[in-house]
């Protein structure tokens, strides 16, 4: 992983672990530090557009159960955007929607 694209999602899991329960979350260039314990946060990825909103409880619930500690995503433009100025985040493109199930990973 490159060193932006490092940062990025750093960044993005830092977000991740503080939203999902009251901890103390910093870095100390090695490792994440969560409550004073050195942490690797496992990742992987749902591609949300490639199932329907009725799956993603369970898919997200399956991740949980597998040992992930946080979701990653794509977000689909092309899919959102489909022509320049109009928008479709309804059903499977529901990026808020799939957001929300998140707090499953809690």
């Amino acid at each position: 992983m490159g060193g932006g694209r490092f940062v990025v999602f750093l960044l993005l899991a830092l977000n991740t672990v503080s939203i999902s329960f009251a901890a103390n979350v910093t870095y100390d260039h090695l490792a994440l530090v969560i409550d004073g314990k050195r942490r690797v946060l496992v990742s992987g990825s749902i591609h949300y557009p490639r199932s329907t909103p009725d799956m993603w409880p369970d898919l997200i619930q399956k991740s949980k159960q597998g040992g992930l500690d946080v979701i990653e995503t794509y977000v689909f433009w092309n899919l959102h955007e489909p022509v320049r100025g109009q928008y479709d985040f309804e059903g499977r493109n529901d990026l808020v929607k799939f957001k929300c199930q998140m707090s499953i990973l809690r």
